[in-house]
């Protein structure tokens, strides 16, 4: 039997906005193994960036647990959490995130200053996951130099450099045009197949969906 990377337990979420409860997850449950690659997918509302965000450990349930990794997130303090997501969590965000004023090593550069490795191993962990997206040449250019494909690698490489656990990847082909979509779409596949990462991927775009192992599909809070 495989290993449970991810085991999300009777998990329950209301939002609250004013005086309305909001509920977002309903006893879900949802199982990933170690080398799996999963989509989630469902109408904007079903709940699939909160399902996203309480795997990455961003938000926590009103009910149920959350483990990963063998950790259960619930008994995790604000500040144990930090330091466990940057260790096993790698973020893919739909806008890159990156930040403007730093150049592609830079942005790539950042999670590793969390660490305790020294300059020199900072800097060859970088170039090998900008070489990794096939960006070595690019890594001095600022994010307003490249394009929307390109500045997506780059978030993908810093989500990479920490060597994490699980990646989670949040709509990664959104805001980009169809070839841009298909290259990333082929260096996560890379990402799982090579180098057998695991990836949880909330997605709206069908195609997406087909490049993963497993696709499930999140409807008013409640997995199909």
């Amino acid at each position: 039997m495989a290993n449970a990377l991810v085991d999300v337990r009777s998990v329950s979420k209301t939002y609250h906005r004013d005086k309305v409860e909001v509920p977002v997850l309903s006893k879900l449950s949802l199982t990933v193994n170690e080398g799996d690659y999963v989509a989630l997918m469902g109408p904007s509302g079903s709940g699939k960036t909160t399902l996203l965000n309480m795997i990455a450990g961003i938000d926590r349930p009103d009910s149920g647990e959350v483990w990963v990794a063998g950790t259960n997130l619930a008994q995790l303090k604000e500040s144990d959490l930090a330091k466990w997501r940057s260790r096993h969590i790698g973020f893919i965000f739909q806008f890159y995130n990156l930040l403007p004023v730093l150049t592609a090593f830079d942005n790539v550069e950042l999670p590793l200053l969390l660490t305790k490795m020294s300059s020199a191993e900072r800097k060859r962990q970088a170039e090998t996951a900008l070489t990794l997206v096939g960006l070595k040449e690019r890594m001095h250019h600022y994010p307003r130099q490249l394009s929307g494909g390109q500045e997506q690698r780059v978030a993908i490489a810093r989500a990479i450099v920490t060597d994490p656990t699980v990646i989670v990847a949040d709509e990664p082909t959104g805001d980009l045009d169809r070839q841009s979509a298909s290259e990333i779409l082929d260096l996560l596949s890379q990402l799982n197949g090579e180098f057998k990462k695991t990836i949880v991927m909330v997605t709206h775009d069908p195609r997406a969906a087909e490049r993963a192992h497993v696709q499930r599909h999140l409807d008013k809070g409640e997995l199909e």
